[in-house]
Parts: C-alpha cells; structure tokens; sequence
C-alpha cells in the first residue's frame, strides 16, 4: 500500500507539490518541475454518471504527464489508482477486479513519458441502495507519492431504471426488503485465487468479508448459490465438513460496522478434469448479501474427462495460486504467508486501562479498522489510546481525539518494532525482560463477548514463531526445527478455523494458547530464528488437512492417544513408546508429541522429519508458503 508522501526539505515549491497543493500565481510551467504531477484530459461520462442498483460499468480516465518523471505500471513506484477523500477507504463502488478495496487498478500503458498519456480504466459495481453519491479516487506512485493534479471525483446517481411494464401480470425484480436493508459487505482478503489439484483433494480456504453496511451481523456464513451457473457439467466442491451440501461455513459471532468476519471453509476438488469456478455466497442474519461473493477458478487433473466451462475472466482481488504434484505434496507458493492476530495484553488496570504507544524505527500511522487514517506520527513520538466505555480515544498531544472504530497503529516500514510503553513485565509481572515490543501492527479493540479490550499484534507468520518462548536457544537445533512445525501448525490451525477466539478478534492467545513473547524474545533467541527460517511455512497435514499438533513437556514413558483425554478419534494422535521418558512423571497432558522424548530423540541423531513422523502416525509435511 503506498506509504505516506516522502518529505521535502524544501519550502515553497517542494513543500506545495509535497502536500499536493498549488500556491497563488503558480504557472503551469512550474508546475511541469514537478517530478510527478498529472493533468486530467478526460473523465467517463465527464465525471457523472447514473447507475441502476447492482450494475456493473466501465470507467476510463486519461492523464497527461504532467511531470518530468517517466511513469512505469511496474516495478518501484508503478502507477496505479486508489480510493481517496479519505485515502484508502473502502469503497461502496468496489467490484471483484479491483486490485484490493481500496487500490483500483494500474495505469494501462507500461510507460509513459513526460507529456504522454496514460490511462486507467477500471469497474465500478453500484450499492443496492439507491441515492446519489460522490467517489474520490486519486493517482498513485506506489510508496513514493500521491501525483498532484491525478484525484478527480465521481457523482454517481444509484436508481432503478424507469421501466413501461405492458400487458404483465407481475413484476419479475426483486426488491431490497427490510431484512436485507443495511446489509452490505466487501470482499477484503483471501489466501488463494485459483487451484490446482488432483481429482477428490481437500484444500482449506480463507477469506475475509468487511461489513460495510450499517448493521451488526449477528451470523455470518458462506454457502453454494441455489442454483450454479459455475460449470456445465454442474460440478460439486461439497467437503464432508459442511453442514449439508451447500452450507460451507457458518458463524454466531457479531460482526460490527467496519469490522472483518474471516472464514476458513474446505473444498474437494471434483472428480472432473478441466477448469471449474468454486463460488459461494455471503450470508449475513441469515440474509444473501448482495454482491459478496468469493469465487475461485478449480483446475483439476487426473479425473473423469467431460465436457466443462472455463473460468469467469474477473479475478479475486488477492490470493496466490495453489498447486498439488501427483504424490500429493504441496509444492510452489501455495498461499500468501499469513498474517496473524495474537491477543498481547488485556488493557486494564496494570496499564491504567489505556497504552502508550510509540515507534523507534519508524513512522507510523493511527487508522481505524475501517481503513480511515486518524494521525500521522513520526518516529518516536507518543500515543495513548484506550476505550471509555463507548468509543475510542487517542491523544497524541494535540487533545483527546475519538474514533468510532478500533484503532490501529501502524508502522510505515512493514514489520518495524512497535513499542508499549507503559507495559513492562519487570514491574507488574516480576519477569525477567519487559517484553513490550513487537513487530508491526497493533490494534487496540474493544469486545463486548466479554466486556474487555484486548492489544492485539497482527504479524507474518513467520516473525510471530521467532517471538515464542516455547524452548531455549541452546536446545538442539533438529528439535527445534520439530518443535517449531508443531507449533506453526498449531498457529495455522487455529488461523485457518479462525473460530477459538473470533469474538474477540485474534487467533491465538499470547499466553493460554502458544506463549508469545514479541520482539524481544526474538532478539534472545537466535538460533531458534535459524531454526524457524529452516523450515519456513512446514505444515503438518494428515490426509491433506491440516493437522492439530498438540505437544506436551514429558511424558512417562508413552504419549497418550486423544480418545484417553479428550475423547474422540484423532487418528494421527495415537500413543507410541518414549524409551526416553521411561520412569520419569508426565508433565502436561500427554497428547502427541513429548518435548523430552523429541530433544532425546534429536541427540540421538534422528532429523525433525522423523521426530515428527514419530510421534504424529500417518501425516505428512507440506510447504504451504
């Protein structure tokens, strides 16, 4: 996402064509000086247009080069156009081929001089709800600047065509009824957009849906449409982990205005060979949402051969591409690395029920969850924020500021370390290290699951393992490795499900679910990075799901099978021996994998593979980023 302007040290010209502004008496031939600047030669419809509720219309508008810099769709500082009037908010207008909810489209051309043309043509898609409304886009150099002279605004009129009805008994359109009134939502994420696979695979998905509308969702879901225009051979993705044949994934939690529900569902890829699209509606209350809908084209080999249909050409707004060999290993980039969302710290009474919040490696911004940007902060500088009980509020020494939203604190260098600076565990914990630090976003949210607020570290994968103090930096480095897979793919599990801690919007807890320490742990601990660095996105899967991993301290003398603790059968937690631990006393609960009987193991010799395969029967290690 383009990061704030960079400063000019320059007053007068540099610092008006920083800030986008043109002084008085300034000409255009000082304003062609500018290294990036635009001038707008035509807009679609000159900037008006009418559009009736649902319809889908194509928008093209052309600059002029108005600058002295080459501009490139590519590469460093590419050109592209975002939402504006607030920068990157989501749009009501947004449809499937934007680049994400707030970054439209790239210039056309691969490059455009000074004094040449370039064009950006992209899709709006008009809310169900009829009215008129103003839609600010601007021209962008990524990471680098806004262009002066690229934003421009559309009025746009949302209304039903008028339609002669003769000789009709009824009219066939159906109407926005009060159930569904209110009722909006955008696609704001997924981990894939599009699917190789072998006939009869199982593949977990995710996706996040932003509720744009004005009502609370008390239920959200995702399902098959009633009737699938997808394939001509009317193929079925139906996973035994549906309820029913449709229902592909279903919540209770609340989802308020401006917030992100995520749902991991699984598919089986058909037993037809050729290209298939897997698409699914969103449901909220119960009631279909309009236009929100997640579809993902499904290439599959090795099955029947039959006649099929391709494809639809518009593409998910993010993903990356999946792909499975024929023995069934995961290979390639299969998903994006995710990022994941670890409750830190209960906001109360040992921070005085707010944290102070600030920076030493980068600028960062205050934004809400909504994508609106609240403050711009510099490096080093403070912020307290809390919640008082009916809003948010932030000072940042300008007097008590409010946001509707949670806030979110966000540095402009990604995966900078983030300070809390009234939160140090010497004083209120007796620990050893403050532990106060962690690496990118933090979010300050408040949940009325259970009437607290939570600080929330929304970080890569990767960086959040590096930050667990779940073994020591001298134990062997094979055991590690093992111990480190077993604890990704717990992460993954609970990241995929989405659904331990979902009221409360994180995936896993800092101190009930895997002990996360931030930054410093990190610092601490590098070997363990090695380790974690080695083995880099290494799932544990059995049968092609991703498998729990549950994993103890010591046992005595065998591991337990999970039907003896928790009831049930999971076929990869069997029990097996562990000569090590024999005549020693079980520490934890005893399900899957001893930490003693695996460090044991690795002295001895054995790689983490086999540790794993030891003590997980029957699974396998996919590489899923």
């Amino acid at each position: 996402m383009l990061q704030c302007l960079k400063r000019v040290g320059i007053l007068g010209l540099g610092l008006a064509m920083t800030m986008g502004l043109v002084l008085p008496g300034m000409t255009q031939a000082a304003m062609s000086t500018t290294v990036l600047a635009a001038m707008r030669v035509t807009t679609s419809g000159n900037g008006t247009l009418t559009m009736a509720p649902g319809e889908t219309k194509d928008v093209t508008v052309i600059w002029q080069n108005a600058g002295t810099q080459t501009w490139s769709n590519t590469g460093d500082g590419y050109i592209s156009l975002y939402t504006h009037g607030p920068k990157y908010r989501v749009s009501q207008f947004a449809s499937a081929s934007w680049l994400s909810p707030s970054q439209v489209q790239k210039m056309k051309e691969a490059t455009v001089k000074a004094k040449g043309t370039a064009t950006v043509s992209f899709q709006l898609k008009a809310p169900v709800t009829e009215g008129k409304y103003s839609e600010t886009f601007a021209l962008a150099s990524e990471s680098m600047a806004w262009i002066i002279g690229g934003d421009f605004t559309l009025s746009i009129n949302v209304a039903k065509p008028v339609t002669v009805v003769t000789n009709t008994p009824a009219s066939t359109t159906t109407a926005v009824t009060p159930s569904d009134s209110g009722l909006k939502a955008a696609l704001a994420m997924q981990t894939a957009n599009k699917l190789k696979a072998r006939a009869g695979k199982t593949f977990l998905l995710s996706a996040g849906f932003m509720n744009t509308g004005s009502k609370t969702w008390t239920s959200y879901g995702l399902q098959m449409p009633d009737v699938s225009v997808a394939s001509a051979s009317n193929v079925s993705f139906t996973n035994s982990t549906w309820v029913g044949t449709k229902l592909a994934y279903v919540s209770g939690a609340a989802v308020k205005p401006g917030e992100t529900a995520y749902v991991s569902f699984a598919i089986t890829a058909p037993g037809v060979n050729g290209t298939h699209a897997a698409k699914f509606q969103f449901t909220a209350n119960d009631v279909t949402v309009r236009d929100a809908v997640l579809e993902i084209p499904v290439t599959v080999t090795d099955g029947r051969d039959e006649v099929i249909t391709t494809a639809p050409s518009n593409s998910p707004i993010a993903g990356g591409e999946l792909s499975v060999n024929q023995d069934d290993v995961i290979i390639g980039n299969e998903i994006t690395e995710p990022m994941v969302r670890v409750g830190v710290l209960i906001v109360d009474e040992e921070t005085d029920d707010q944290v102070v919040v600030t920076s030493n490696e980068s600028d960062f911004t205050v934004t809400d969850t909504n994508g609106n940007l609240l403050a711009e902060m510099t490096k080093g500088q403070k912020v307290t924020a809390a919640w008082d009980g009916t809003r948010y509020t932030f000072n940042r020494g300008n007097g008590l500021e409010k946001s509707t939203y949670p806030l979110r604190f966000v540095p402009k260098i990604a995966n900078s370390v983030m300070l809390v600076v009234n939160f140090d565990r010497t004083v209120t914990r007796g620990s050893s290290n403050a532990d106060n630090t962690f690496r990118n976003v933090l979010e300050l949210r408040h949940n009325d699951v259970k009437s607290r607020s939570w600080l929330i570290n929304e970080l890569p994968m990767e960086f959040y393992l590096k930050g667990l103090a779940e073994t020591s930096n001298v134990s062997h480095i094979e055991f590690q490795k093992a111990l480190i897979t077993a604890a990704r793919t717990y992460a993954f599990y609970h990241w995929t499900r989405n659904t331990k801690h979902d009221g409360e919007g994180f995936h896993v807890d800092a101190y009930a679910d895997q002990v996360y320490k931030g930054y410093g742990q990190e610092v601490r601990t590098p070997r363990l990075s090695q380790a974690i660095d080695a083995t880099r996105g290494e799932i544990v899967t059995y049968n092609g799901e991703t498998a729990i991993t549950a994993y103890f301290s010591r046992s005595a003398g065998k591991t337990l099978d999970w039907s003896e603790v928790w009831g049930g059968n999971v076929p990869w937690s069997k029990s097996v021996p562990v000569p090590c631990d024999v005549g020693k006393t079980l520490w934890g609960h005893g399900i899957g994998m001893s930490a003693s009987g695996a460090l044991c193991m690795a002295n001895d010799g054995k790689m983490w593979q086999e540790i794993l395969k030891y003590f997980y029967t029957g699974i396998a290690l996919d590489k899923r980023w």
